[in-house]
């Protein structure tokens, strides 16, 4: 039976992806921070771990556990999108979606690696379209993904030698409660005294896009099974609405055409 551990599966993606790898025939580790949510996935039937994927020693005691049972799959599914303009969240902001969306990546795959190069596993590292098409007010996030993606490539070649694959994923609107999440973290931004208050209808609209007729998680829980389980996984797979769409938009429009759309779509096309 393939071990494989998820990390941030209170809900949404990491919850859809243990129950299908769960019925897969997987023997799913599914991490959480809090103790309630872990609580409901070991009544699930998940070896349920509560876990801070920023926090080392946490990381060291789990992969202490795993030594002697190797991995076959890692997730790195945990994360966040800080949504806002950059300027007003700044440096601390930033530096706060980097240690979950990005550095924890790299955290995580480097406790878990005796445990993957035991079993000659694979690496999944959630990444997003929006680090594909940069959309404003998501600044910070987009860059974390984008961030994901460069070390996806990275590690995929430097984890060659120990027979671990790496496998990219790129969702695009996927129903779950990011969308909530990202409109709390928006909301607590969002302040009269900044240049960008008369717009902030735009921020709140970049803060919803994501659940823009967004694919039902469970949907998208398959596909990356599907592909997960294939011989030789795909090194990039995208799923979800908009998923091939906006790569392709930003791929083929001219940046001050495409710039266009979004100062429209996000209202950034007025002088303040």
């Amino acid at each position: 039976m393939p071990i494989t551990l998820i990390t941030g599966c209170s809900s949404g993606i990491g919850r859809a992806l243990a129950d299908a790898l769960h019925a897969a025939g997987h023997e799913v580790w599914a991490t959480a921070r809090k103790a309630e949510d872990v609580a409901a996935l070991a009544a699930a039937g998940f070896t349920a771990v509560q876990l801070d994927v920023n926090d080392a020693a946490g990381l060291a005691q789990l992969a202490a556990r795993l030594e002697t049972h190797g991995l076959d799959v890692l997730i790195n599914n945990a994360g966040y999108g800080a949504m806002g303009p950059l300027l007003d969240g700044g440096v601390e902001a930033m530096q706060r979606q980097f240690e979950t969306n990005v550095f924890a990546v790299v955290g995580v795959t480097r406790a878990l690696f005796p445990a993957l190069r035991r079993n000659r596993g694979l690496v999944v590292n959630i990444g997003s379209v929006s680090g594909v098409l940069v959309t404003p007010f998501a600044g910070a996030y987009c860059a974390s993904k984008a961030a994901v993606h460069a070390l996806s490539e990275a590690l995929r070649l430097e984890l060659a030698p120990f027979g671990i694959q790496v496998m990219e994923v790129q969702p695009g609107a996927i129903a779950s409660s990011f969308a909530k999440n990202a409109s709390h973290e928006a909301e607590q931004l969002l302040d009269e005294q900044s240049p960008w208050w008369p717009i902030r209808e735009g921020i709140r609209a970049r803060a919803r896009a994501s659940q823009d007729k967004p694919t039902p998680a469970e949907d998208f829980a398959r596909g990356v099974v599907a592909a997960l389980q294939r011989p030789r996984p795909p090194r990039l797979l995208r799923l979800g609405n908009g998923s091939k769409v906006m790569p392709l938009m930003a791929w083929l429009l001219p940046g001050s055409l495409l710039g266009f759309a979004l100062k429209k779509r996000f209202g950034l096309n007025v002088q303040l």
